[in-house]
């Protein structure tokens, strides 16, 4: 599963034709989480309070590329790599 992104210690990655809805996978410190494209929110795991606040914004301000990533995904296609939140 190929890492799409990483700041600050915390990484992202996206599963290849993964279960909806659209999400990303992030590891941070030994915690893992489901995260929502749509909104950010965490849908299953955990990360701490600070990691989860960087990961929303950061999903909220790179939406569009994370959707086409996903787009790519489900077509089993190359995933393009996204600028991280200390490099926007």
């Amino acid at each position: 599963m190929p890492v799409i992104s990483s700041f600050f210690g915390i990484y992202v990655r996206m599963y290849f034709a993964d279960h909806a809805p659209p999400h990303i996978h992030v590891e941070y410190q030994g915690h893992e989480a489901l995260v929502a494209i749509a909104d950010g929110s965490l849908m299953d795991g955990e990360l701490p309070r600070r990691a989860l606040a960087l990961v929303r914004q950061w999903c909220l301000d790179h939406r569009q590329s994370l959707e086409q990533n996903w787009a790519r995904a489900q077509a089993l296609q190359p995933l393009t790599r996204i600028p991280g939140a200390d490099h926007d």
